[in-house]
């Protein structure tokens, strides 16, 4: 039997969870501070489920069924019979301290207290209520219908029963309910930190430009949107202060470290979409104004042959099927004086892998091979490159219409880097038992749309490879931030899945 559900905020997110509840046999008690606002929401509902008649995704039957079951509360006092209260408020915790307080002295003692918080300290806001083991997180994501997750998070004093209610709750509105230990960011906000935060650094080494990391991450990783197109989209004046506000949090970890550009352009009111210009511009009905790209003046091919180091077996052996046909190749051990000289780095730079085969830095390119597209090839110079070595190896990777990418020496080129981050922050939620590793999946695909889960991910490519970027990304750079979780460093030496749970 479905409990009597009171949902406190009619915004989007209050009357998406209000739709979800209603359309799954719930009754619902609506009630906003904003005089009239449930009234709007109400009607909103309506009009929202005369839409979806329209366009046969629901029945006329079954949305006048569950608008039934929807009242919308002049008085917080109408809240009276609810076994469970959704809190979806503004997100500021005194706001939500003083709301549960008030809803202590109206509702029963046994009733669950849900926040639908997303940044905030599940253990916090119950801080101040009288009865804290009733009080739960229960964070879905908008728009609700259409985002499949939701995170139950337990504090330290909810009582056990209350998170597996939510959970229940959860998953009998559709939604498929993980559980989530509270600290910062939860799973969802927490995993998602190694995207765009990495993509920023890589910006603010100069390695290419913002157009290029992000077809870079969409056509060689499957990401939908690369990592400033979905701050455009989400606006910095909320992507920006989440990166800070997780940073602090967690006492300055480095691997959640922001950048300045962000703030910078937060400061300059650049927000994106919404504001016409962010990271790209935008015209007057919201649509992204594409520059024309520079097309590089023509070369002659020559018969120079190429060289494929074979410091990485496995890596050389993917690269060959990358070259057009006839393209000769140079199969010395060492190569010879006039070859072009290919390196396939694993979280390294060109530079580092040139001077460590003894090779001539104005021969040598340095090419993805382990995230590659057959439509999409990235190259990688060192500062010693020649012009003419770059024009001969785009020549022989560009045939057949591929696009190529060339960057700038950087240490684990692109997308090695931004994945193999990924990668390490979900281990590293694992490791903290946040969240099971199957939970840690589920919610990255449905809550960030991930093209898969960061730990099934990391099995594809194997935990001991995505090892070995993240230590020669260490080496490289000196940073913590990229120091990995004991969960992979054990699972890589075990030759263990990432999504292992000891017994």
């Amino acid at each position: 039997m479905q409990p009597i559900v009171g949902i406190v905020g009619c915004g989007i997110m209050g009357r998406g969870i209000a739709q979800i509840a209603i359309l799954a046999g719930a009754q619902v008690h609506l009630f906003d501070v904003s005089p009239g606002a449930a009234n709007a929401a109400h009607s909103a509902l309506n009009a929202t489920f005369d839409t979806l008649v329209a366009k046969g995704r629901l029945e006329a039957g079954q949305t006048a069924a569950a608008m039934s079951r929807l009242l919308a509360c002049a008085s917080i006092d109408q809240l009276a019979p609810c076994n469970v209260i959704v809190e979806a408020i503004v997100e500021d915790l005194t706001a939500k301290k003083a709301l549960f307080v008030e809803l202590e002295t109206i509702v029963a003692t046994d009733t669950i207290l849900a926040t639908n918080t997303s940044s905030l300290s599940v253990t916090a806001i119950a801080a101040g209520c009288a009865h804290p083991q009733r009080v739960a997180g229960f964070h879905f994501f908008n728009p609700v219908p259409l985002m499949k997750i939701v995170e139950v998070i337990g504090g330290l004093l909810t009582a056990p029963r209350v998170v597996e209610q939510l959970l229940a709750l959860g998953t009998a509105w559709g939604h498929v309910a993980v559980r989530a230990k509270d600290t910062p960011g939860f799973i969802v906000n927490h995993a998602g930190r190694g995207f765009g935060t990495e993509g920023l650094r890589i910006l603010a080494e100069g390695t290419t430009s913002i157009a290029g990391l992000d077809r870079i991450l969409r056509d060689c990783a499957e990401f939908k949107l690369g990592p400033c197109e979905l701050m455009d989209m989400t606006g910095l004046d909320v992507s920006h202060p989440v990166m800070e506000s997780i940073y602090r949090q967690y006492f300055e970890e480095p691997r959640f470290r922001p950048q300045g550009l962000t703030r910078q352009m937060l400061t300059a009111g650049l927000l994106g979409k919404k504001s016409g210009r962010g990271f790209y511009t935008y015209d007057t009905a919201g649509k992204k104004i594409t520059e024309s790209e520079i097309t590089p003046e023509p070369v002659a091919p020559t018969s120079q042959p190429i060289w494929i180091s074979n410091a990485q077996p496995a890596l050389a052996a993917l690269v060959r099927p990358m070259l057009a046909s006839g393209v000769l190749l140079d199969a010395g051990e060492r190569p010879a004086a006039d070859t072009l000289c290919i390196v396939t780095p694993l979280g390294e730079d060109c530079t580092t892998c040139a001077v460590r085969e003894g090779l001539d830095p104005a021969r040598t390119i340095a090419i993805d091979a382990l995230f590659d597209s057959p439509h999409h090839h990235v190259l990688m110079t060192n500062p010693a490159t020649r012009p003419d070595t770059v024009a001969q190896a785009c020549l022989r990777f560009g045939h057949a219409g591929a696009r190529i990418s060339v960057l700038r020496d950087s240490a684990g080129l692109v997308t090695q880097r931004v994945v193999a981050h990924i990668v390490n922050i979900a281990c590293e939620i694992a490791q903290q038992g946040i969240a099971i590793p199957a939970d840690i999946d589920r919610a990255v695909v449905l809550g960030l749309g991930y093209p898969r889960g960061p730990l099934a991910w990391g099995d594809a490519i194997g935990a001991p490879i995505v090892l070995t970027i993240l230590n020669n990304l260490v080496a490289q750079s000196g940073d913590a931030r990229y120091r990995p979780s004991p969960w992979l460093q054990r699972r890589a030496q075990l030759q263990l899945s990432l999504l292992h749970l000891e017994q």
